[in-house]
């Protein structure tokens, strides 16, 4: 990372500690922020090609939660579960094994990807008391406003699976085209903070272990959705969307949150996919609402 963070002052003012634990033949590295004593504890799921540090911005406005955020199986820190094949199954059983082993009884929370890993999860009976969701996979991503988009992203991951692998490898990591993932996100028109996104894309968006963990990943990223586990998830929900999201569209976020027994659903504007990067503060603050979360004194 060679960008500083717009949102540095918050986090250098955070306890984090890294820690490791094994789970289903590798290991999962993890990070605790916050408080140890705090009331509430929420465990953090970050989103396709991603790892923890994605969620740090969100982190950052919400000092008196004990936030755990473990890079999924196969990226940044954690190592591939070995013989097993990196899917939605794969990832909603790891993450219950995580959240069993961690922190029992914690607040679920997933981002993007991880929205629909955290969603399967929990409507397969990982026990919470309350499930949030940003930037929801809220419909199929071949039917979303960048479906086109979305189409050659398949070719490009079926083809860096196909080639020789030092060279699919290096298609997969290739910077050029990490930089037009990141800009085709980015909404901000502030120049800094697009810096500080780019800067994040380039630093942790090839962090996983091997290209097939990330072509497993990604045909599980596109292949499912939150809709298909709405109905079977009976503890309370919350839904933060983006108005300008080209991965699921508003009008389909506002027909995924009837899908739930009990959600609520904020709706962001002028952002798009990148909410936890671009507007933490609101969704930080959405999420305190949610979990009665009281401000603490001097913050």
């Amino acid at each position: 990372m060679t960008v500083p963070s717009p949102y540095e002052d918050r986090l250098r003012r955070l306890p984090v500690q890294r820690r490791e634990i094994e789970l289903r033949g590798a290991s999962t590295a993890y990070w605790v922020y916050g408080p140890e004593d705090a009331e509430t504890t929420v465990i953090a799921s970050h989103g396709f090609r991603g790892e923890h540090h994605g969620l740090e911005p969100v982190l950052a406005y919400l000092p008196e939660v004990r936030v755990i955020a473990p890079d999924l199986p196969g990226f940044g820190e954690s190592g591939p579960l070995p013989g097993r094949r990196h899917d939605l199954d794969e990832y909603a059983d790891w993450l219950t094994d995580f959240a069993t082993a961690v922190a029992p009884g914690a607040v679920i929370l997933g981002h993007s990807f991880g929205s629909i890993v955290t969603a399967a999860a929990v409507a397969r009976g990982l026990q919470t008391p309350r499930l949030v969701l940003l930037n929801p996979i809220g419909a199929p991503a071949l039917e979303g406003p960048k479906g086109l988009m979305t189409r050659l992203a398949v070719l490009y991951y079926a083809l860096g699976a196909r080639l020789p692998e030092k060279l699919g490898t290096a298609l997969l990591r290739n910077r050029i085209i990490v930089r037009v993932m990141s800009v085709t996100m980015a909404k901000t028109k502030d120049p800094e903070l697009r810096r500080f996104i780019h800067d994040q894309h380039d630093t942790y968006f090839s962090r996983f272990s091997d290209r097939d963990v990330l072509r497993d990943a990604f045909v599980a990223s596109v292949s499912n959705d939150v809709r298909k586990f709405a109905p079977d998830i009976d503890v309370p929900t919350l839904l933060v969307a983006a108005e300008r999201d080209d991965i699921t569209p508003i009008e389909a976020e506002r027909e995924l949150a009837k899908l739930f027994p009990d959600a609520r659903l904020v709706e962001i504007a002028h952002v798009g996919h990148l909410i936890h990067y671009e507007t933490p503060a609101e969704a930080a603050g959405a999420i305190r609402q949610f979990l009665r979360i009281p401000v603490a004194r001097g913050r």
